[in-house]
């Protein structure tokens, strides 16, 4: 009798691990709440097209690779929101050595990547938990 309540008990607790794993594997709320990878992907594209228009960043982007640039931020969004993806590009830092961004040239792609969620009709709390993300990358970002 007492083999089989250790068992059963041992059986109970593998079965909330393999929970508790499964669980850790699901992406996470914040995902979903921007569409998934194709809302994320539509939330990238707006950004660009905005930044592309945008007077007071444009320039930074003149010579870039958009699709390439595309393809980066669609992973590093996807990873930063508790996606299933895998980041394939380089650090932040060593993206940005050169590249004389400002706190205002920041600023105004935030307002871009805003102005594209609300196009996207992200929920305003999806949108400041993904900017809370991302916001400790500005350090690597800015020009110093």
């Amino acid at each position: 009798m007492r083999l089989i309540r250790v068992v059963a008990r041992a059986t109970l607790i593998l079965l909330l691990l393999l929970q508790l794993g499964c669980a850790a594997s699901r992406p996470d709320q914040l995902f979903r709440d921007l569409g998934e990878l194709a809302g994320i992907t539509a939330i990238v594209e707006g950004m660009l097209a905005l930044m592309s228009e945008n007077p007071r960043i444009a320039h930074h982007f003149a010579e870039t690779d958009i699709v390439n640039l595309r393809d980066k931020l669609v992973e590093q969004f996807c990873i930063e929101a508790g996606g299933p993806c895998v980041y394939t590009g380089t650090t932040m830092d060593v993206a940005h050595a050169g590249l004389d961004i400002s706190e205002s040239d920041f600023n105004a792609l935030v307002e871009d990547l805003q102005r594209s969620m609300e196009a996207q009709n992200v929920p305003i709390s999806a949108q400041n938990r993904l900017l809370a993300r991302l916001a400790p990358m500005q350090r690597d970002i800015l020009h110093r």
